[in-house]
């Protein structure tokens, strides 16, 4: 008969990685990465090149509050993807590593 109790989480996170697995999650977040670090120094720049308004003091501040929090968020964005891509380097070495020390006698 089927058994009728779901596995748990345990057993369902027992798949191992593979290095190949990690290369393609690198790659995919690198190439984010780079397309929000070409974002963010689009933004950046488009931003210097336009004056902040001088009708008042409050456009002023909440201008400069606008920009900051816009390219501080895109900057945040890319340094994410930036440290997922590391560790995700560092996780595929660190399963060849494994690999190789179980097939060494």
């Amino acid at each position: 008969m089927n058994d009728p109790t779901p596995p748990s989480a345990a057993e369902k996170v027992k798949k191992s990685v593979t290095f190949g697995q990690c290369l393609t999650g690198a790659a995919i977040s690198s190439s984010l990465a780079i397309a929000l670090y070409f974002l963010t120094t689009s933004i950046a720049q488009t931003f210097a090149q336009k004056p902040l308004p001088t009708g008042s003091a409050i456009a002023q501040n909440l201008s400069v509050a606008v920009r900051t929090l816009v390219v501080g968020a895109a900057t945040l964005a890319t340094g994410l993807f930036a440290v997922a891509t590391v560790g995700l380097i560092a996780l595929g070495i660190q399963t060849l590593w494994q690999q190789r020390k179980q097939t060494t006698p």
